[in-house]
């Protein structure tokens, strides 16, 4: 029998801080008055215990859907919805900062295609239909570096499968890490899901994007003196099952 939590949920090991120093004023005033029009309605378990698909033409009408996983202080994200008005973009950040990060940023862009999951990516993945997004970004996650907490990392199978789940062959997933290591994970354990690793030369993960916002972790590791990396992946036909 799976173990679930008082809600309902199963239960699922998060690792990682929910919260920092204390919310400014003024991110006190974004999370009160913006995150809950923001924020898409039956992700958590508490909303939807049955776990009912979301119905992304209520929210999006026919727009593309693309999806960041863990998206920091927003910065990378708003400027893709702002460059990308004609696509709606789904962000997933438990570190409630960041959302009120996040929330500032919206207010002074002005834009209007983003919603948020304020938690777990995997929350999201249980009620996301199959197939339905059509690119994905994880930017420089946490890179759990002690050996023993590699299996924190997204890049591994109980991450991997659902989101290979929600992606549309044909979807393109971008990683972005300045961790070694985690460049080794991610090519050994991405293409094991139903993914095509689309390098046909260095250059190809040495430089970044056309379209790349760089974002406050890259410019911290730049300082640091770490080499960023570029990866992108496309999904392929591959079935894969949870």
């Amino acid at each position: 029998m799976t173990k679930t939590s008082p809600s309902g949920a199963p239960w699922r090991n998060f690792y990682g801080r929910r919260r920092g120093k204390g919310l400014r004023d003024s991110q006190k005033t974004y999370i009160r008055e913006d995150l809950a029009e923001l924020a898409l309605p039956g992700v958590s378990w508490e909303d939807n215990p049955e776990r009912r698909l979301l119905d992304l033409n209520a929210r999006f009408s026919t727009r593309p859907l693309w999806l960041e996983i863990g998206f920091g202080g927003g910065e990378h994200m708003v400027h893709q919805a702002v460059s990308n008005p004609g696509a709606a973009i789904i962000g997933c950040e438990p570190y409630i900062n960041g959302v009120a990060m996040l929330l500032g940023k919206i207010r002074k862009a002005g834009a209007s295609n983003i919603a948020i999951h304020p938690g777990d990516a995997r929350d999201l993945f249980d009620v996301l239909p199959k197939a339905s997004v059509e690119k994905a970004f994880l930017l420089y996650p946490d890179p759990w570096p002690k050996k023993r907490h590699h299996r924190r990392r997204f890049v591994t199978p109980e991450h991997l499968a659902p989101l290979a789940q929600v992606l549309k062959p044909g979807a393109e997933f971008r990683i972005a890490t300045d961790i070694p290591d985690y460049v080794r994970q991610s090519l050994e354990q991405v293409p094991r899901f139903g993914f095509d690793w689309l390098a046909e030369g260095p250059e190809d993960w040495r430089q970044p994007w056309g379209d790349w916002y760089s974002t406050r972790y890259e410019q911290k590791a730049l300082r640091e003196g770490r080499t960023p990396h570029y990866l992108t992946f496309r999904r392929n036909d591959e079935v894969v099952e949870c």
